[in-house]
């Protein structure tokens, strides 16, 4: 069956980096969009990036600049490389597939001192 384990969340002092990873099974990984979610707490869903098939990519405004994504289709990964944190980044990451509607489990990113 479809899985995405995200892991790599942790608790980080802002300016501070950090990377979160994320491994896809069960579909065809290497044709399929990939998204990066995020849910701070007490607020609703905010897209932070997309990878295409073909490694193009976009972000949100708020991690533009910050944050890069990229993906291995040979080992069926797609990670977040976040820098410069703020405390603004503090939220639940999720990896999804959107256009299928493939979620991951989840994992904490916080910053803070």
């Amino acid at each position: 069956q479809v899985q995405l384990v995200a892991s790599g969340g942790g608790l980080k002092q802002p300016g501070g980096s950090l990377s979160v990873s994320c491994a896809a099974s069960g579909f065809t990984f290497s044709s399929h969009w990939m998204y990066w979610v995020r849910q701070a707490p007490g607020k609703g869903l905010e897209w932070v990036s997309t990878i295409r098939s073909a490694a193009s990519t976009n972000y949100a405004d708020s991690v533009k600049g910050r944050f890069t994504v990229s993906r291995d289709n040979a080992k069926n990964t797609v990670t977040l490389q976040m820098n410069s944190l703020k405390p603004e980044d503090t939220a639940l990451y999720y990896c999804a597939d959107l256009g299928a509607g493939y979620w991951g489990q989840g994992t904490q990113v916080t910053v803070s001192s």
